[in-house]
Parts: structure tokens; sequence; C-alpha cells
């Protein structure tokens, strides 16, 4: 949550600011702000409330605010309004001090109240003022530079943060700190980056170094320096970003979300074939081994949000398939409650980002206790990737919009490969089975392809869904799963009220909030359940619901129950998540594009979640 960008070496740096922000407002659009030094020493600071594009107007673009050093920050609200007081970068008293930052400190009250006993003046209600002028207080008590200062407010504050500094002392320098919310560096042709994600800086340079908690650095045009907690030099390995820097951008697509729709079939391809090499799967790479596999006993999978979907999908797939006993846990509630986990367990991890906070804190937890991790991310260097002991990287790139799509169809993809590679060595599936799969496994793409050329007919049927209030999903199995992915969906970028449940609880209370006209969207792929969710169709539409249909093609009967039908291709039932979620991803977009909305950035929410 939060976007920063910093920038120190020889260009006008309001530019870079801007630019890096307009990349990373995915990350938070209530307000935004720049802070430049210019080359006599003397500091500007600009923020405006609301979206980017009101402080690029502010600045003039960038072209009124001179000075090749600066940062900036783009604010997903979580301490204080969404004001301009309250907007970032904040400054000391005396301006001795300006930075930015990510994440919450806990005890800012604490920190408020020792500093304005010491004569500190508060403007603001955030949480990232106490740090600045704690900061500042360190700094000119102890008079051992910005290292010292910013080592002892670390030590003195409790809870996340990623920090971006600067010092009227110090022009042309940046300082940044971290515990629990990313922040990369990136140094190209003598001049410095700094942001807390890879887009903001991908058109500069590809090589990044990541700062580990609990570490600070120092940005200057003579380059890069490290440091522990204790003020120790200490010396970092970069790591190459392999993104394509245009898929980081629209490309001529209305919205970002449309776009990543229609990127699925790639990144599904590539993630498959990261992995399956002639026609069987190899997890060398990834780090797990037939012996481990062979070892595991039971399967915790631990996300939240749309990668908790693809951990219920996946429950039902590696049960089935593999014959391993598997539960889903939301990470928020997984870390807060005492877990009795076998030594033999494997803790799945799924996390877009790799820095979702509730994912990382379980992924630590579960780590003191011995027990094997294996994390899907999409973010190489990312703090999961890093810290879990297997890692498998879905190959999604960069992700701008919000509401997930590429990410979690690869996510999908990954527990696929893993249910088939965990079936195969533990002898519940023999070899023509498993060359089966794997062959059914690379036909997704190109059958994703065929869903997205016929999206017409759903953004036609979106248009009659734009003034509903209540819609509601039903599934069973399955199809439960993807009816929970399609729920978040709608509401997350259309603001209507949806839920998604199981088809077979209807009769036990939901039944009641049916009324005439009520949208209901009826999942129906696993030909097990197929008569069953009909029956359960035909009871919402004996009390006047509105129905639409999703099946696999053949199915013709459901158009006898359904007001509108819509078909995906066949595949193994176990792989139809991939599939049935693309119509459902569709009608979301369609239906908040009809509404007039951004399906971008929807309100109050930010594409990841770094504090609790």
């Amino acid at each position: 949550m939060c976007g920063i960008v910093g920038f120190t070496g020889k260009k006008q740096a309001a530019d870079i600011l801007l630019d890096g922000l307009s990349k990373l407002e995915y990350r938070g659009y209530d307000s935004a702000g720049i802070a430049v030094t210019d080359d006599a020493g003397q500091t500007e600071v600009v923020k405006a409330k609301g979206r980017l594009k009101v402080l690029e107007e502010k600045t003039d673009w960038g072209r009124a605010v001179k000075g090749s050093c600066g940062i900036g920050h783009t604010r997903w609200a979580t301490h204080g309004e969404p004001s301009e007081d309250n907007a970032h970068p904040h400054i000391s008293d005396d301006m001795n001090v300006v930075a930015v930052h990510n994440g919450i400190i806990e005890n800012y009250q604490e920190i408020k109240q020792k500093l304005s006993k010491n004569g500190y003046v508060f403007y603001s209600q955030t949480d990232t003022e106490a740090i600045v002028k704690l900061i500042d207080y360190y700094y000119k008590k102890y008079n051992g530079g910005p290292i010292d200062a910013i080592a002892k407010a670390m030590v003195r504050v409790r809870g996340s943060y990623a920090l971006a500094v600067m010092f009227k002392d110090y022009p042309g320098e940046i300082y940044a700190a971290r515990k629990d919310s990313p922040m990369i560096i990136g140094i190209e042709n003598g001049e410095a980056y700094l942001a807390s994600d890879v887009p903001a800086i991908l058109n500069h340079t590809r090589n990044v170094y990541y700062i580990d908690n609990l570490e600070m650095a120092r940005l200057s045009e003579s380059g890069v320096q490290f440091y522990n907690i204790d003020g120790d030099i200490i010396e970092k390995t970069s790591v190459e970003i392999k993104w394509d820097a245009k898929s980081a951008e629209k490309g001529g697509y209305a919205h970002f979300m449309l776009k990543e729709i229609h990127e699925q079939p790639k990144a599904v391809a590539d993630t498959i074939n990261s992995v399956v090499k002639d026609g069987k799967i190899d997890f060398s790479e990834v780090g797990l081994s037939d012996e481990d596999i062979k070892g595991i006993g039971e399967i915790i999978i631990v996300a939240c949000g749309s990668s908790y979907h693809v951990g219920m999908v996946g429950q039902y797939v590696i049960e089935d398939m593999a014959k391993i006993p598997v539960r889903v846990e939301l990470a928020s509630e997984f870390r807060y409650r005492t877990n009795l986990l076998r030594k033999d367990a494997l803790v799945v991890l799924i996390s877009q980002s790799g820095e979702t906070a509730d994912t990382l804190a379980a992924l630590r937890d579960v780590k003191q206790q011995g027990i094997k991790t294996f994390a899907i991310v999409n973010v190489v260097g990312s703090s999961i990737a890093r810290e879990a002991d297997n890692v498998f990287y879905t190959l999604a790139g960069p992700e701008i919009a919000v509401a997930t799509t590429k990410a979690y169809s690869t996510q999908l993809i990954v527990t696929y490969l893993l249910s088939v590679q965990l079936a195969k060595v533990r002898g519940e599936i023999n070899d023509e089975e498993y060359s089966s799969l794997i062959k059914e496994l690379t036909t997704l793409p190109e059958k994703i392809q065929k869903i997205l050329d016929d999206k017409e007919r759903i953004q036609w049927f979106a248009s009659k869904l734009a003034n509903q209030k209540n819609i509601f999903f039903i599934g069973r199995g399955i199809d439960y799963a993807i009816c929970l992915e399609g729920s978040l969906k709608l509401k997350e970028i259309s603001y209507i009220h949806s839920e998604a449940y199981a088809a077979g609880e209807l009769k036990h209370g939901t039944i009641s909030l049916i009324e005439s006209g009520t949208p209901v969207v009826g999942v129906l792929t696993q030909n097990d359940l197929f008569e069953k969710t009909i029956s359960n169709m035909v009871e919402v539409k004996s009390r006047g619901a509105y129905l639409m249909g999703l099946t696999t093609y053949g199915h013709y009967n459901l158009e006898d129950t359904a007001d509108f039908t819509v078909y995906v291709p066949h595949t193994d039932e176990h792989f139809t998540p991939s599939l049935a979620v693309v119509p459902l991803q569709l009608l979301a977009y369609y239906v908040s594009l009809a509404k007039g909305l951004d399906a971008d950035k929807p309100r109050n929410l930010a594409k990841s979640v770094t504090v609790e």
C-alpha cells in the first residue's frame, strides 16, 4: 500500500518522480506529493489531495519544481483522512528532515507525546510525521549523521516501514530504511533510483537491490551503500529484473485490467513452460524434490483475497488428484491462533506481490516451527520469495490493475502443476494419466484465448446489471471456489453488493434474499454436480431471480433454465477454473465500465496489502 519513488543524479528529479508515481498509483491514490532539492540545497515540497493528475497539474507536470534529487509518494490513507496536510512527504519543523513512508508506526502516539514535550509541533494526523520528527530529534541530539539518526529511530519505533529520507545538510543524497514493507534500489549510469515496486523504475534500470529487514541505504551520485542496524557497511548483490517495460503500459487498451485479462493466455503459457520440459514437470529450479514430495503428510495453503480463492481450488484439486489432506487458511486468521501443524506438513503461501503483510507474518511463524514452506509469488526477490524454503515464480509480469486477473490465473496454473506432480510422484496416477494431464494443461492458453475472442456477448449482458444493487453467485465443489473469485471481482470494481454461496446452502437462509429481478450467476462445470446445481437455479428462478449460467460446451439444456448462458471449452474438470473465471472477470470489468467507474483504481483499495 502506498507508493514510494526516489531519484538522485544529473537529470531533473520531478519528471522522474511523477513518472514513477504514475506507475505506482495503483498502490494508493488518496493524495500524492514530491520533495525536490535544487543545486543550492533548497528543498521544495508540493502536495495535493486526490489522484496524481492533481499534483501533476499543480507542478506543471514537474516543470515548476527544479532540482536533481527528490522523493515522491502516492498515498493510501491509514492514519488521517486524505488531505494535503496528511499527504507525504512530511517534514520536521525546520525542514531539516523530509521523508516519505509506507507502513504503519504502531507506537506513533507515544512518540508524538515524547517529541511534543521536547518542543515539536505536529500539523498532521499521520503516524509518518512522528517518525520524521523522531529522526530529526536523534539527528540533532547525538550529532551522529543521517545513518545514526535513522538507526536510532528504527530501534525506537514499532511497526512496519519503508522510508526514504532527505536531510538539509546532505543535499543530493537520499537515505532509505526498511522493516516489513518493500523497497528496491536501482543504479544505472551514475544515477540512483528508489521505489516500493519494480514498475516505477523499470524504464530506467533493470538491476536492482533489495533492502532486507532492519537495513538502511545511502543513495548518491557516487552510488549506493548499504548498512545494517548497527551502522556497519554491508555488501549486497543486485538482481536483474527481466520484465518487459512495455508490459507496465496500457498498450492501447482502455484500462490495465482489460489488457491484463487479455494477457492471460501468454502468462499461463509462460508459467507452464517454465517447468514443463519434454512433456514432464521439472521442479528442480523450484527446489522441491521427489523425496520432499513423498514425505509430505499434509498441506496447508495460506493466502489472502484472490490468492485465498486459488488456495480453495488447490484444495479440491490436490485432495482429489494426489490424495493428500489439504486445508486452506486466511493468512489474517492463521497468524493469530494456535496452529497444530504436523512436522511433515508443507505450508504453501500464495501472494502476487510477495509482500502481503499477513502472509509474510504467517511464513515467519511457520518457519520458526521448522515446517517446510513453498511460496507461489510473482515478484522476484520479494520478501516471501526470499524467506520461503522453495519458491515457484509465476510469470505474469507486472500487474497494475488493483483487481488481479492474470496473476490469479498463473497462480491457478501452479496449483495444477503441483497437484499433477504430487500425484505422479506418490503413485496416484500412472504415466499415461500424467502425460495426458500435462498435455491438457498446455491447451489452456488457446482455450482462454477462444473465450476472449467471444467477449462481446458478455459485454452486452453486463450492461443489464449496471443498475443492480445485489448479485449472487452459486456453485458446488470447485465451482463454488470459482464463484468466490467472480463475486470478489464484481464487488471490487463495480461497488455492487455481491456474494458467493455454496449452492447447497441456499435453503439454509440465503434464499430469503432472492426477490423479483435479483441476478444470480450459476457456475456449473462439474458433470457430477450439474443436475444438483440446476435444481438450485430452478429454486431461485421460481422466486423471481434473473439467471446467468456458466458451463462447458454441450450442456445446452442449461438454456431451458437460465436467461443468459455462457459456454467455455471442455478441459479436464480439475482445470475448469482457469476457463470459467475469464467470463466472470470480463463481466466485472464491463459492469464497471457501464457504470462509468475506473476499473483499475477502485475506491478504498490498493494493489498490495503490505500493512495489517
